[in-house]
């Protein structure tokens, strides 16, 4: 894959996972008004997060991140070999998580205990469980979608899997706006919403991979010796994965000790998740692939020239964005959540939680760059051990602090531990050689991207100044809109200017691929 296609390949799966997240802003405008901070609401992510938690034990962070070398390598000989080895996988992991979801659904009531302690007993608690066991199923239709999406990318073929993220979001929109309709409870309808948008996620991917030749349909699944293998290979990164979600556990429980406080951090979770989502998995999703295929070919200037650009194309996009949720947290989200159920109180302190998370969000993206420099060695030890060292730095963080500083402990444990993750993935990639080093191009731009989000940032903090009553007032949503216009004009007039990047690059990304 050339530079371009490179390039055209990230902002395909940027492009529709900003289309996604653009979706997810509207809904959780509507679950803000309808939802607000409240039990249900507590209720409801913590439900949420219990698929989503185990989802990224097989299927994303971890399942993939060995299975897409395999299928790759295979691809690289026979399609037939390729197709076989991912049937078995398919059904293997299919079978394993009906089972397992189904000893989940019974012991609901102890993992809500484990996500969230300070619940108790009460109403909070009960609700949870309820709603934990109707969206529980979402773990088998989106961890077959994520085994099908890692075919498709290995294929270089990004747009279904990139754009099936955005049914979830379809679905929670039309529960909000027929169950405000109907008069139907908001936590049952969002629940119930869960597992059907899964399986509306799952039949795209299908069609997408059938249409592109390959067949999955049922055989009894056997434990071939490949799939042995991809089991070895697959259980460390399940183990590291294991070790994010303790992460998330540790940020719950804390949280959960404060009134609405989970909503709070879910909210502005929520808000970091766009840059994240749009940059850091359109990076991670293009690179793991294209890095296995130049390693596996001996090409290591091509593998150091895409892993460069990789870099490049996150940190440019992750940066200004950083900078303008710790700049402007609470303008955003007071203009994007408060109204109805969602109060001032709730706004701030959702605000304070999205500035914490926005100092770690160019961490959080350098994670799905600087992974797959392992991912593709099929290295999934060490980012492991790593993995083990942020969860200390995290609960330390998270636990300790919690007495002096309350829920926004959880929210700090969380940008610390990544900031940790970053430096050891970078300090042990520097005996990978020249294909695991930033070229000379990256070294003399990121400099510039630097200094083009820090004038942004200051001109944001002006402009929020001058349009406060504006922010607050009725036009709020034409102040927001305004200092993302002005801020995004400095941004990219200084750094084309000073020669950040160049507007044939940018060009070149929007193009339409030649798949």
């Amino acid at each position: 894959m050339t530079p371009i296609r490179l390039m055209r390949s990230f902002a395909t799966v940027g492009g529709w996972t900003f289309f996604s997240r653009i979706l997810g802003f509207v809904r959780d405008v509507l679950m803000a008004r309808f939802l607000g901070a409240g039990t249900v609401a507590d209720a409801f992510f913590v439900a949420f997060s219990l698929p989503n938690m185990f989802r990224r034990f097989f299927a994303e962070g971890a399942f993939n991140a060995a299975f897409v070398p395999m299928f790759t390598k295979r691809l690289a000989s026979s399609k037939d070999e390729a197709e076989d080895f991912a049937r078995d996988a398919f059904w293997l992991m299919g079978s394993f998580l009906v089972a397992f979801s189904v000893v989940a659904m019974a012991a609901m009531p102890l993992l809500v205990w484990a996500m969230a302690a300070g619940f108790g007993t009460g109403e909070r608690f009960e609700l949870a469980v309820v709603f934990g066991r109707i969206a529980f199923p979402y773990i088998l239709f989106v961890s077959l979608m994520a085994l099908i999406s890692g075919m498709l990318n290995a294929t270089g073929r990004f747009m279904a899997a990139a754009a099936a993220p955005a049914l979830l979001n379809l679905a929670f929109i039309a529960a909000l706006l027929l169950g405000a309709r109907q008069g139907w409870p908001v936590g049952l309808t969002l629940s119930w919403a869960v597992p059907i948008a899964g399986i509306l996620q799952l039949a795209a991917v299908w069609w997408a991979v059938h249409r592109a030749g390959f067949s999955l349909r049922f055989r009894p699944p056997r434990l071939t010796p490949e799939l042995r293998r991809l089991l070895i290979i697959a259980a460390p990164a399940v183990l590291a994965g294991g070790v994010v979600q303790i992460n998330l556990i540790v940020g719950r429980q804390v949280a959960s000790f404060t009134e609405n406080a989970i909503s709070w951090l879910s909210y502005a979770d929520r808000l970091y998740q766009l840059p994240l989502g749009v940059v850091g998995i359109a990076v991670g999703v293009v690179l793991l692939p294209e890095l296995s295929r130049r390693l596996r070919e001996g090409e290591e200037d091509r593998a150091r020239d895409a892993f460069s650009r990789g870099m490049e194309f996150a940190l440019a996009l992750t940066i200004p964005s950083a900078v303008a949720l710790v700049v402007i947290a609470e303008p955003i989200v007071s203009v994007l959540f408060e109204r109805g159920a969602f109060g001032r109180l709730d706004a701030v302190n959702t605000a304070l939680a999205l500035a914490v998370y926005g100092a770690g969000l160019p961490a959080f993206v350098l994670h799905k760059v600087l992974q797959p420099l392992y991912f593709a060695r099929e290295d999934t030890r060490t980012p492991f051990r790593y993995a083990v060292n942020s969860m200390i730095v995290n609960a330390v963080v998270a636990v300790g602090l919690m007495p002096f500083i309350g829920y926004i402990a959880a929210a700090l444990g969380t940008t610390l531990a990544g900031w940790a993750m970053v430096w050891q993935l970078w300090r042990g990639a520097r005996p990978m050689g020249a294909a695991a080093q930033p070229d000379a191009r990256f070294l003399d731009r990121i400099w510039r991207i630097m200094l083009s989000a820090a004038a942004m940032g200051l001109v944001l903090w002006f402009m929020a100044q001058a349009l406060e009553p504006m922010i607050y007032g009725p036009g709020r949503v034409l102040a927001l809109l305004a200092l993302v216009a002005g801020g995004t004009a400095v941004y990219f007039g200084l750094g084309i200017l000073i020669g950040a990047f160049r507007p044939a690059d940018l060009r070149a990304a929007m193009r339409r691929g030649d798949r």
